[in-house]
């Protein structure tokens, strides 16, 4: 198990070096106030005013101004290219939820990365804000607290079934997988319970991502929280 290098009690933000939106990081750092940056995400947050409280990855990205900026202590360094920034910030940060932001829009291939490394990391619950939507891989059990009409996309990364509570069109009897049947574009009628079925034991999260409306997240927090 890799030993965490950010420890907090409460909820942390994670700000990426990729697109930020306008009002992205101020929406997470109202409801998880700690700063933790992903590599040139750092350019990112300081450029918006906020000072990261440690700075984890290669490197590669980050500006020499945004080293200048930033105490040395703060700087976290993992020389290793086996992974991307955001799986390397992630699995070094002990905290009861992520939120993540500059990780969502832009290149492609960097939100495909993203998504694997939810799945990779899933015993670290992370939701990542997008400009109209959230992201997050779904735990053996939720229950959210959405509106009816919300559009709720469940993509699979791996074969996975389960039962739903609350869709229009239920997953009861199906078996998602990434090059079979997906379930995008489904409708909440409420509240939404998901329950999937396991092939690891009881803490094995099936591997699904949820996607959900931004106007969602305090509701998926509740629900992502522990306890």
């Amino acid at each position: 198990m890799t030993a965490p290098i950010v420890h907090e009690l409460e909820p942390i933000t994670l700000i990426g070096g990729g697109e930020v939106g306008e009002g992205d990081l101020a929406l997470a750092l109202e409801r998880a106030p700690v700063l933790v940056a992903a590599d040139g995400g750092a350019d990112t947050a300081l450029a918006l005013g906020h000072r990261p409280v440690a700075v984890i990855g290669d490197f590669d990205s980050l500006t020499d101004a945004a080293r200048a900026a930033l105490p040395e202590a703060r700087m976290i360094a993992i020389a290793e290219q086996d992974s991307t920034d955001f799986d390397k910030a992630l699995r070094h940060i002990a905290a009861p939820l992520v939120l993540g932001v500059g990780f969502l829009g832009g290149r492609i291939d960097h939100q495909l990365a993203a998504f694997n490394t939810l799945v990779r990391q899933s015993d670290h619950r992370c939701i990542l804000i997008g400009e109209r939507e959230l992201v997050f891989q779904v735990p053996p059990k939720i229950e959210v607290g959405l509106a009816a009409g919300d559009v709720v996309s469940l993509f699979p990364m791996r074969l996975v079934s389960g039962r739903s509570q609350g869709l229009a069109w239920p997953i009861d009897g199906l078996e998602l997988s990434p090059g079979g049947r997906v379930a995008t574009s489904n409708r909440a009628l409420g509240r939404v319970v998901l329950e999937l079925d396991g092939s690891g034991g009881p803490n094995d999260p099936g591997g699904l991502l949820m996607i959900t409306p931004r106007g969602s997240l305090d509701a998926v927090m509740r629900a992502l929280r522990p306890g």
